[in-house]
């Protein structure tokens, strides 16, 4: 029974990311493309999680901690592009 909830649950997360997905495809602005970049990540996330659950592989915590990461890092300098016009 868990099982089919947490399944169902990754299915309907894969969904809700092609919708950030047009999301920031048709983002009037840069700051709506970051934030839906950033639902994305964080989505994504969520989906490594719910299928370290569901394969029971420990593994895939890891991952998806240094996605969240790198997510964060991405979402941070795009940031920073956008306002600024340059990296660093």
């Amino acid at each position: 029974m868990i099982l089919t909830a947490l399944t169902g649950m990754t299915i309907f997360l894969a969904i809700l990311i092609f919708f950030c997905l047009y999301r920031a495809f048709i983002g009037p602005t840069a700051a709506d493309r970051v934030v839906s970049i950033n639902i994305i990540a964080t989505k994504v996330t969520v989906l490594i999680a719910l299928i370290t659950i569901v394969t029971d592989q420990d593994a895939f915590v890891d991952v998806a901690l240094i996605y969240a990461m790198m997510g964060f890092i991405a979402t941070i300098c795009v940031s920073k592009y956008v306002e600024k016009g340059k990296l660093f």
